[in-house]
């Protein structure tokens, strides 16, 4: 097994943009491996390359039992929206918000061989395509949410204890205040 670290909100790799694959190779069928044996380490749903720092168009999935990749993804969204669905994601550990997307999704693609794919889902599994391809694109769910939910899921970030911003210490002054309010 090769897991590897995920990488959270507030890397720069997750912001940006994946380069689409050009060589589909011994290299390319290690990333795809890579990210397989950790996404299931996890476990998630789905994991991007730039979830493990890096910047190519393949993603991976583990969805009702399915197992499977892709790489460099092209979706075509059709159906309603689901406004309700909820959301997370491995690069905010803990953390799932209400995330509006299509309900169906049509992905097409390549396997890990150059060969030719298209993949058709609908509910989770379109959510997770939709999902992993926004990695692709250097977007976050977050991205996705409305300014109210936006607004908690900020505050939940700033909040976790992987978020590497220190929580902010309470100190008590030494001063006296004679029972008067500052």
């Amino acid at each position: 097994m090769a897991i590897q670290p995920i990488r959270l909100f507030g890397d720069p790799v997750l912001r940006t943009p994946a380069e689409p694959v050009v060589d589909f190779d011994k290299e390319l069928r290690k990333l795809v491996k890579d990210l397989t044996d950790t996404m299931m380490d996890a476990p998630g749903a789905g994991l991007a390359a730039p979830q493990i720092g890096v910047g190519l168009r393949v993603f991976t999935y583990y969805v009702d039992e399915q197992l499977g990749h892709l790489i460099n993804p092209d979706l075509d969204l059709g159906g309603e929206v689901d406004e309700e669905g909820e959301e997370g994601c491995l690069s905010f550990p803990g953390l799932t918000f209400p995330t509006p997307r299509a309900i169906r999704a049509v992905a097409k693609g390549f396997n890990m061989h150059g060969e030719p794919v298209t993949l058709e889902g609908t509910d989770l599994m379109a959510r997770c395509f939709q999902h992993e391809t926004d990695h692709l694109d250097g977007v976050l769910f977050i991205d996705r949410l409305d300014s109210k939910q936006r607004k908690l899921a900020m505050k939940a970030i700033r909040e976790a204890e992987w978020s590497g911003l220190s929580a902010p210490v309470v100190k008590i002054s030494p001063h006296a205040t004679q029972g008067r309010a500052l």
